[in-house]
């Protein structure tokens, strides 16, 4: 795949390590990665610019002598699951469809997702296809969206 570079992201201030709004001894250096993502449905290939927190302790966090675009090696894995991974705040990590607004869910249950920063490159993204189409095309339409395909790559799909 072509997928960048993990690329350690300063805060706007400059900093790169965060502390924690509720625990100044916890912090986290955010990650960012563009990767291809492919739909599984249409087969469309775009780049998606992807984001992670690694949290630790400020204290080993600023040890790592980490640097506003320091590449690093790794990846940003995209885990979706059907349990929140936030139990305090369920509501947290709901797998949205684009600014429609509407949760992505199978049955009745919503999917989580959530990224996490690895450095083990072969571990693969986990993924969960959402069944609740007509309801995420309803809101696309209320929002009166339109797609834009350069080259009418939507319509030479068609062809195939």
């Amino acid at each position: 795949m072509n997928d960048s570079k993990v690329k350690v992201t300063a805060h706007p201030e400059g900093y790169v390590v965060v502390r924690g709004a509720n625990n100044p001894k916890w912090g986290y250096i955010r990650v960012e990665q563009i990767r291809m993502n492919i739909d599984d449905k249409t087969g469309i290939a775009k780049r998606e610019k992807v984001s992670a927190l690694i949290p630790g302790l400020v204290t080993d966090l600023k040890g790592f002598g980490f640097a506003d675009g320091q590449e690093i090696s790794g990846k940003i894995r995209i885990v979706e699951q059907l349990i929140p991974f936030n139990k305090k705040d369920p509501d947290k990590d709901l797998k949205v469809a684009g600014n429609s607004g509407v949760v992505c869910c199978v049955g009745d249950e919503p999917i989580y997702r959530k990224h996490f920063y690895t450095q083990n490159e072969a571990l693969a993204d986990v993924k969960i296809h959402h069944d609740n189409d007509d309801e995420i095309k309803a809101a696309r339409a209320e929002l009166n969206e339109e797609i834009e395909v350069n080259g009418n790559v939507a319509d030479d799909l068609d062809s195939l």
